[in-house]
């Protein structure tokens, strides 16, 4: 991949029928309390980061990543990673961290974390966002924005999630939806929430991509593509190809190769209508006109990757043949994508189900596989029961690395970072840890400005400054 990325994963909480609704609440604070105060997995933040994030709402992890409780959820961010197979890794010590809390503190029976993005019964969606890397200098012209959404608006064929049902979310000028025919079952769990193409007010206008600039970096050298559209995976395989297919068309806008008169007519109505096509052609209209479907369209991408990408890195080539097996497993052999692509696992399951328990599709009872299956306890989540093939399960088991959850990768910013947090959790200095510095006291800081730079030496000379200590008292004066 050779692009810094990282992902940001919001969890659902899930209450046995024993547990007091109101604990949905209290839970992800107990688990964020027990990783920062008993499991010492991290540094608690010491100030407010903005009027939603007060001292003591979360902090930075060993691992180089962070982990916060935003609007009652429990947010996780991975470090930032170069390579895909370190980055996937990474995102799944996100699911350790919380179900190994779970089981310290006896609770694995009571609730449970699930990785999903819709709340079935009150039509609430949280997030999985995507977080990329870019040259300043790349050129945002709606022509090249307009067929990046054209990518993202189709590669939910292979990254969606699945979910049972709809959602009809009010639009940003709160019209009222119109009536809709009834969906069993759609590709994508963003898709419904999704109402608009790029926007910077996320929490009420969600857009397919967020156009606020906070590079979290030299900003004279980079910006960060925000991406708020896609779906939680269950599988690593699936989400390998979210993030490795999204950055290498990134790499082609950068260098002037991405396909033209290839933008959609409405990049939010064809969202939407992709995942809830029943027929599963996802046919699309163009700007110009015309129209083509969505696996057309992620052909005529993955072809000028290969023409243009291939053989930069092994794990390019990797990525390359696993997207076009994909493609070409969808329309002829879907069974072999079992395990790998969401969707086409639970629908699967919810179709094995239906023919034994002689069940039809707005049955309540689906509705909770559908949760289950993105339960992230690998006792009773329905994705892990699941057997894939052996390209699937060989990148699936390659992944998972218990180490994740507290050794930061070794080429990125998360590297020096981490060894700050270390440093931290065992001093009285006043501290304050971002993504792009660290200070002690508001007089002395680092700025790391470059995700690419490990900045091991630098932090260690930073903090082995002499300084005076201070008192946990004057701290919170």
């Amino acid at each position: 991949m050779d692009r810094i990325a990282g992902i940001e994963t919001e969890y659902g909480c899930l209450l046995s029928e024993e547990e007091p609704h109101v604990n949905s609440e209290l839970w992800p604070a107990k688990v964020k309390n027990y990783l920062f105060r008993k499991a010492d997995a991290g540094t608690i933040d010491l100030h407010y980061r903005d009027y939603e994030e007060p001292p003591g709402n979360g902090g930075f992890l060993l691992n180089g990543g962070r982990l916060y409780l935003d609007m009652g959820h429990i947010e996780y961010a991975s470090p930032e990673c170069l390579h895909l197979h370190d980055l996937v890794t990474y995102e799944l010590a996100g699911d350790d961290l919380l179900q190994s809390s779970l089981v310290a503190l006896g609770a694995e029976d009571r609730m449970s974390f699930i990785k999903n993005n819709v709340d079935h019964h009150t039509g609430a969606t949280f997030g999985c966002h995507e977080n990329y890397l870019m040259k300043r200098e790349a050129q945002f012209t709606p022509p090249i924005l307009g067929t990046l959404l054209t990518f993202l608006a189709t590669r939910q064929i292979f990254t969606g999630a699945g979910r049972v049902g709809q959602s009809n979310p009010l639009a940003f000028d709160f019209e009222p939806p119109k009536p809709e025919a009834e969906v069993n079952f759609q590709l994508s769990q963003r898709a419904d929430h999704i109402v608009n193409d790029i926007y910077q007010w996320v929490q009420f206008n969600r857009a397919i991509i967020n156009a606020r600039d906070e590079p979290l970096a030299d900003y004279r050298k980079y910006r960060r593509l925000h991406l708020l559209i896609g779906d939680s995976n269950m599988s690593p395989y699936a989400n390998a190809l979210k993030i490795g297919t999204t950055a290498c068309v990134l790499s082609l806008l950068e260098e002037g190769r991405l396909p033209r008169n290839l933008v959609l007519a409405d990049a939010v109505q064809s969202t939407r209508d992709i995942s809830r096509d029943p027929a599963q052609r996802w046919i699309v209209r163009l700007e110009n006109g015309k129209t083509i479907s969505a696996l057309d369209v992620q052909w005529e991408f993955h072809h000028l990757a290969q023409k243009y990408l291939r053989n930069s890195s092994a794990e390019t080539n990797w990525l390359l043949e696993n997207w076009g097996f994909v493609l070409e497993a969808i329309p002829h052999n879907r069974h072999a994508l079992i395990g790998g692509v969401d969707w086409i696992t639970k629908k699967w399951l919810l179709e094995a189900f239906i023919e034994s328990e002689g069940v039809s599709w707005d049955d309540p009872w689906l509705q909770s596989i559908d949760l289950e299956y993105h339960n992230i306890d690998p006792r009773r989540g329905l994705f892990f029961g699941v057997t894939p093939g052996k390209r699937i399960a060989e990148w699936n088991n390659s992944v998972r690395r218990p180490s994740a959850t507290h050794v930061p990768p070794a080429n990125t910013r998360a590297s020096g970072r981490a060894r700050a947090v270390a440093f931290f959790q065992n001093c009285n200095f006043p501290y304050v840890i971002n993504w792009d510095s660290i200070a002690c006291d508001s007089r002395d800081f680092l700025v790391m400005g470059n995700p690419f730079e490990t900045y091991n030496d630098e932090v260690e000379r930073f903090l082995t400054k002499p300084r005076m200590t201070t008192s946990p008292t004057e701290q919170q004066l």
